[in-house]
């Protein structure tokens, strides 16, 4: 745990708070007889400590933004991706505690189990050490300006940009077809390609046929600007 705790840059007085935010709910229903508890309560509590956190972030640095476009980029930043790749970034898979049909089925690597995770120990840190901790975290992990840099490269729809461009010659068409998979169920990683009239003009790969295609976009709508 204390290498965690480098990693969070906090150090916690109630280290069972914790060890309870890297507890799955499989894991505490395999153990009832002890004095157990899922990570499920904390998960609850830290997206209402996030949502604010965040809110608060926004609302101070884009001082001109309406209020939908505040809501969508909130939306975009506390999204589950974006909550796995910060336990991917702490690596935070390797401290949970799991049962054995979630450890078997490559629970630590899961998408779902990684975010939720994600969530708790944000809460644990906040019960730990208030809410002035729990924004310094977050701030460090989250919401730096890469981060948003990120958040708005998801924001951008390439597939409706690209029909737009191609749109302008007529009787042009474009398709979209997956060309590869790869990765276990819970962790795959598509490959799709962006055709115009039956010819491949980009390529790209995402966790879903969504993200692959827009990748693929993306791909075409810079060969096709160059």
């Amino acid at each position: 745990m204390r290498e965690l705790e480098k990693k969070l840059n906090y150090i916690f007085q109630d280290q069972a708070l914790l060890e309870e935010a890297l507890c799955h709910s499989s894991y505490a229903n395999e153990h009832r007889t002890g004095r157990l508890s899922s990570n499920e309560r904390l998960e609850f509590l830290g997206d209402s400590v996030l949502g604010f956190v965040t809110a608060e972030f926004l609302f101070v640095q884009h001082p001109d933004l309406p209020e939908g476009d505040l809501t969508r980029i909130r939306a975009a930043l506390v999204c589950e991706q974006s909550l796995y790749e910060v336990a991917r970034k702490l690596n935070l898979g390797a401290y949970l505690r799991l049962g054995r049909g979630e450890e078997s089925g490559g629970g630590r690597t899961r998408t779902s189990i990684l975010a939720d995770a994600t969530e708790a120990v944000f809460a644990a840190v906040y019960l730990d050490g208030g809410i002035s901790a729990a924004s310094a975290l977050i701030h460090r992990v989250l919401l730096d300006a890469e981060r948003e840099e990120v958040v708005e490269e998801r924001r951008r729809d390439y597939k409706t940009a690209l029909q737009e461009l191609v749109q302008r010659q007529a009787d042009q068409v474009l398709t979209y077809r997956m060309v590869g998979e790869r990765g276990p169920d819970h962790a795959k990683t598509f490959a799709a390609e962006v055709l115009l009239n039956g010819v491949p003009i980009g390529s790209g790969s995402g966790h879903s046929k969504k993200e692959a295609e827009q990748a693929a976009a993306r791909s075409a709508l810079q060969d096709l600007s160059e």
